[in-house]
């Protein structure tokens, strides 16, 4: 119960012995390379050195084989490492084939797919600016005729992650004691919640739902769990648009017309596999190593057969999920 005199035993200790949140680091690593690499297994944990980590990209959580000898110092000096590296990739719709048990001839021609990520809808001018000039044009409504030629040439769109700004920050109790106090227009406290943002998203993909279909993927700014697999936006966000989401009972692993899908993803649109996630992997792993090339990182995954390395060490992830859909 929340009472106005009720003591409050962490309000009490967060005055008396307050203690700063550690500042945000951009990188892990140092310009004087204090970095160690171990090893880690059932029996225990051995220090990796050697020239040949120089030229490896190796964060925590990656799994590999290395082959070398234990020097004097009783530290393992690696000569060669192993990965997983990438498996082999199956052809176009032959996951369908064997789950069909025969194979189609006639099949969809494909178009292209659209990636977007990091919109931050909010409800700013700005940002309603930024979703008409992206409408338009995956519509087919701006631009010359050739530009216009290759929108229309777009099959589906993936919103990878970062689809709404981000929230406000929770408010103390002082705040929101004196929210309580204030008085309200019909019962409704514009201070409280800004209804804006999802309303943005819902007219969004609402207007691109009839031509072209989407795949929505949370990410860290989302209003979804934080911890790793985030759970798709709730259909209560874009009640618009979730007139073309497919019902709870449909089991076809083919994407509906608007599919709401975890984070990480993995999943089927015209016959080809994809993979993906909201960019947290990618943006921690960023922190790990010097290198500022993205996409190489986006590689190791595939190579490491690792979507979230780094979970749960630097990153949050519910526990027990030790396979899928972390492991690939």
């Amino acid at each position: 119960m929340e009472m106005p005199l009720k003591p409050n035993v962490l309000d009490d200790i967060s005055k008396e012995h307050w203690i700063a949140a550690p500042p945000l680091r951009h990188k892990y690593i140092k310009d004087d390379d204090g970095t160690r690499v171990m090893v880690e297994d059932e029996s225990g944990r051995l220090r990796l050195t050697g020239s040949w980590l120089q030229s490896e990209l190796l964060v925590t959580g990656c799994i590999v084989a290395a082959l070398g000898t234990e020097n004097a110092d009783g530290e393992f000096e690696v000569l060669d490492t192993r990965i997983a590296d990438l498996p082999r990739q199956p052809q176009r719709w032959e996951r369908d084939d064997i789950d069909e048990g025969k194979i189609k001839k006639n099949r969809p021609n494909c178009g292209k797919i659209a990636v977007v990520s990091g919109l931050g809808i909010g409800d700013d001018s700005l940002s309603q600016l930024r979703l008409d000039l992206l409408t338009e044009y995956l519509l087919g409504e701006s631009l010359g005729d050739e530009e216009q030629t290759e929108a229309t040439k777009i099959s589906r769109l993936i919103i990878a992650g970062d689809t709404l700004a981000n929230s406000s920050t929770i408010p103390s109790r002082e705040q929101v004691a004196i929210r309580k106090t204030t008085s309200k227009t019909y019962g409704y406290d514009a201070t409280a919640y800004n209804a804006a943002p999802t309303e943005n998203l819902d007219s969004f993909l609402s207007t691109l739902l009839p031509s072209l279909p989407i795949t929505v993927l949370p990410g860290a700014s989302d209003p979804v769990n934080v911890s790793l697999p985030q759970q798709p936006l709730h259909p209560a966000l874009y009640p618009k648009g979730r007139a073309y989401s497919k019902l709870p009972i449909d089991k076809d692993p083919q994407a509906g017309w608007l599919d709401a899908v975890t984070n990480p993803w993995e999943g089927d649109i015209d016959g080809w596999r994809f993979l993906g996630n909201g960019g947290q992997p990618i943006d921690d792993i960023y922190k790990y190593v010097s290198t500022e090339d993205r996409v190489q990182m986006m590689e190791h995954i595939l190579r490491w057969r690792v979507n979230v390395p780094t979970a749960p060490d630097t990153l949050c992830k519910f526990s027990g999920w030790f396979q899928l859909p972390f492991q690939l």
